[in-house]
């Protein structure tokens, strides 16, 4: 089974101890975005992403700063870079050697800059969300710009580990990113829900450390059946039969 998460937004840029290391699938895609990007002014940048100017001026730098070449001195593994709710509930930090073997196999990030990412892939400090309308030359936002390059990748990756599935732990905003119907395994979506006032509804900071965490459960205990899914506690989200199908499993708090 291979997995899919979103990116954060908030960043560690503190040194890594993890000393294995992989590189990028899409690093030349990466770069004619960088271009781009570094001819913006800052307040082009400010309005483009919809952030604060100190924002803004942060990330123009990062991206006027960018090295061609990736390597310790100038990047972090992305596993140890993203910290935001996902990967608060991943605890990257918690893995060990051959948890970190697994998650390679595994787990896929997907992202605005760098398309898809491996968890030990090296990763230099960035802001892009997919969503974001940013005309580069190969269209007018970044659904256009990757077309079919995620989803031919994941395809490739799907078939040479055997997976029966792909499971979906992203948002909808990254997951846009790939086009479902060509992929040659189905799709399993995971829903993470809270019973509020009689309703089920979606509670996004405890849905997004969910997420981590089943994808975190996922390494930890070597899953690879869908099936083997049903029988996990995801921070108090237990399994709903009734309101699952085949395609989307259903997890209620």
């Amino acid at each position: 089974m291979i997995l899919v998460l979103s990116p954060a937004k908030t960043l560690n840029e503190e040194p890594s101890q993890i000393k294995d290391y992989s590189e990028l699938v899409f690093a030349p895609e990466s770069q004619k975005l960088v271009k781009k990007l570094k001819d913006l002014k800052q307040i082009e940048l400010e309005k483009l992403m919809h952030i604060s100017s100190k924002l803004a001026e942060l990330n123009l730098g990062r991206y006027k700063n960018f090295k061609k070449e990736f390597n310790t001195d100038t990047a972090l593994q992305a596993i140890h870079m993203f910290k935001g709710d996902v990967y608060v509930g991943l605890d990257a930090p918690s893995f060990d050697k051959n948890d970190l073997k697994f998650a390679q196999k595994t787990v896929r990030i997907l992202s605005g800059l760098y398309g898809i990412i491996k968890p030990l892939d090296l990763i230099q400090p960035y802001r892009l969300e997919m969503g974001t309308p940013f005309s580069n030359g190969h269209g007018k936002n970044l659904y256009e710009f990757w077309g079919t390059k995620i989803t031919d990748q994941l395809n490739k990756e799907l078939t040479a580990s055997k997976s029966s599935h792909l499971l979906n732990l992203a948002s909808v905003e990254y997951f846009k990113s790939i086009q479902r119907d060509q992929l040659v395994k189905p799709v399993l979506d995971i829903d993470f829900r809270e019973e509020r006032d009689g309703k089920l509804k979606v509670i996004s900071f405890t849905a997004k450390k969910a997420r981590g965490d089943m994808a975190r459960q996922i390494v930890r205990q070597r899953i690879k059946k869908a099936n083997d899914l049903k029988q996990l506690n995801i921070l108090g989200y237990t399994y709903n039969e009734g309101g699952s199908t085949d395609s989307k499993y259903l997890f209620i708090k």
